[in-house]
């Protein structure tokens, strides 16, 4: 079972906070750091002192880093052009040692779009289905080759499709609740299906609709790797683990119902749950981004239990 960190920097942090997580999670023996796509914050969070750019962050980090893995869950399909994407992210491989990762996402916060003049287009799905049709088939195009696309919303002739990414394959992650179009698009172009904030049952029931939707595609529907992302609250008595529920503003007992909170064994106990039904990457989001010991015991006492 991979842990990956997960972060959520819309919600407030600077770059030098992400860069001190980013490390820990490197030092700590995790499988990498991956964080939102979000320009602004959510629920009753100040947001100080503004938001970070994904792809920016990641290039920093990537240079900052040696062994983890880096990327997204999700870039928002609304933010950037397919093509511009596809250099951003083939631009950040090169410059980790091939190390990135590209969840991508149609993009869903109405909000964000609005408070920094983002456009919000009505079809967002068609629009995703051609981003990952341009973006694949970018770095997908031999060297000396070119790329034309001729879609309803986007149309590139005689791309060079440059630069290329260091990995012959930058892993793909999409994810998300819906029963027939996500699938299919997960079949499509995913190497791996993310499912977030969704119980086992649920859980086990949209990665049963993914691997169908990879046969009839062709595809063995264990050509892919299925994870969930999970809220994290791990403490080594009650005491801890209710204070650091009250640190994110969440109930203990929300907590463990909803996401993976308790002891180091509840902990364990939960995750291969989720491991039972196929899972077999968590991404642990982790809201206060100040408390570094809450990663260390979840290295020490909950990571050491499922290597």
């Amino acid at each position: 079972m991979d842990l990956r960190i997960f972060t959520e920097p819309q919600q407030g942090a600077t770059y030098d906070t992400l860069l001190t997580v980013a490390k820990a999670t490197e030092d700590l023996g995790f499988d990498a750091f991956f964080r939102s796509d979000h320009y602004l914050r959510m629920g009753s969070s100040d947001g100080l002192p503004g938001p970070t750019d994904a792809w920016i962050t990641l290039a920093g980090l990537a240079r900052e880093t040696k062994r983890i893995r880096l990327g997204t869950l999700m870039t928002a399909g609304t933010f950037r052009l397919p093509g511009v994407l596809a250099i951003q992210v083939a631009q950040v491989d090169q410059m980790s040692g091939g190390r990135v990762e590209l969840g991508l996402g149609a993009g869903w916060f109405e909000d964000e779009h609005k408070a920094y003049g983002i456009p919000f287009p009505k079809e967002k799905f068609a629009r995703l289905e051609e981003q990952l049709e341009i973006v694949t088939g970018l770095w997908g195009t031999e060297v000396g080759q070119t790329f034309s696309h001729d879609g309803k919303h986007y149309q590139l002739t005689d791309s060079p499709a440059l630069p290329k990414p260091a990995q012959t394959k930058v892993p793909v992650l999409i994810g998300g609740h819906g029963a027939t179009r996500t699938p299919r698009l997960a079949a499509q172009f995913a190497d791996e299906f993310n499912i977030p904030f969704a119980s086992v049952e649920d859980s086990e029931r949209q990665f049963g609709r993914v691997r169908a939707a990879a046969e009839q595609a062709g595809r063995k529907g264990s050509d892919l790797v299925y994870s969930s992302a999970l809220v994290v609250c791990v403490g080594k008595d009650d005491a801890e683990v209710a204070r650091r529920a009250a640190v994110i503003g969440r109930d203990v007992d929300e907590l463990k119902a909803n996401g993976l909170a308790g002891s180091p064994a509840e902990v364990v106990d939960k995750i291969g749950r989720y491991e039972a039904i196929g899972a077999s990457r968590i991404y642990l989001q982790c809201l206060d981004l100040a408390d570094l010991d809450h990663l260390e015991i979840i290295s020490s006492q909950v990571q050491s239990q499922l290597s």
